[in-house]
């Protein structure tokens, strides 16, 4: 047993180690070693069966279903999501939203809007920001969904020939499939507003999106742009079979739309491992 213990802590601790370079791929590797090999030595070495070790090492990729079938499955959420005009949450609710407000406008930003959508126990707000000189539209998000609430930075440019290219933070791989249209850039999740700004402007320069090619928007039909691209990701998701209509008014996800879900969570695995 002693022995055993000890193959097992080695393993932890190479895995440690691997963890610590810098490189991406040595250090998921590392990720992957505590969360798949150490459940399999355990399974193998302590409980005394190679099956109960495949078992355990499983465990880590079925976990997202109990979320996914007791919560996803049941989810319902309305089909139209208008953006109605609202009060800013408080401090105690977003403590960080003054000084993001903040960091924008030193960025050359102008404070358009708060806007927001509600159903139920998900609640969605949006503060909105326009830069006139380079046509980019910014929003700080918070997103409220029962007990859980975390926020989110986005940067737009919306280009002439109809394409829209978001840069983001949103911690999370995002849960519906992307319209064609859309072009999205995950930048790091602890980035300032300004580094996630530069970012974004490397993105556009990748994309081979031109200055001139970026369409001027007026500030105040921001959210109903805002409106616009939920409703086309909306259909597009009801056209691939990840979402289906419930009732007249409502939708949800579809078997095909909760895998979907977990191919996601894979990827959030690999990400930020």
């Amino acid at each position: 047993m002693i022995s055993e213990l000890l193959i097992i802590a080695a393993t932890v601790a190479f895995c440690l180690a691997l963890r610590s370079y810098r490189h991406p791929l040595v250090h998921r590797l590392g990720t992957f070693g505590l969360l798949f090999g150490v459940s399999f030595l355990v399974g193998w070495l302590l409980l005394g069966s190679i099956t109960t070790g495949l078992l355990l090492a499983g465990t880590w990729l079925l976990l997202p279903w109990m979320e996914i079938l007791t919560r996803a499955r049941r989810l319902r959420l309305p089909l139209e999501r208008p953006l109605r005009r609202r009060t800013a949450p408080n401090r105690e609710n977003f403590p960080t939203l003054h000084d993001l407000t903040a960091e924008i406008e030193t960025a050359g930003f102008e404070c358009v809007d708060d806007l927001g959508w509600q159903h139920d126990e998900h609640d969605q707000f949006f503060r909105l920001f326009y830069q006139a000189a380079s046509g980019t539209e910014a929003a700080v998000s918070l997103v409220t969904q029962g007990d859980i609430a975390f926020f989110y930075l986005a940067i737009t440019s919306r280009s002439t020939n109809g394409e829209t290219y978001v840069t983001w933070n949103y911690p999370f791989a995002y849960g519906l499939k992307l319209d064609p249209s859309l072009h999205l850039h995950r930048g790091p999740a602890e980035a300032s507003f300004s580094e996630l700004l530069a970012d974004h402007r490397l993105f556009l320069d990748r994309e081979r999106v031109a200055v001139d090619a970026i369409l001027p928007q007026e500030p105040d039909t921001l959210g109903a742009q805002m409106e616009s691209d939920m409703r086309r990701q909306i259909a597009h998701n009801l056209r691939a079979g990840v979402l289906k209509r419930d009732g007249t008014d409502f939708i949800r996800y579809s078997a095909r739309g909760l895998l979907f879900l977990w191919c996601q969570f894979l990827r959030d695995l690999v990400r930020l491992s």
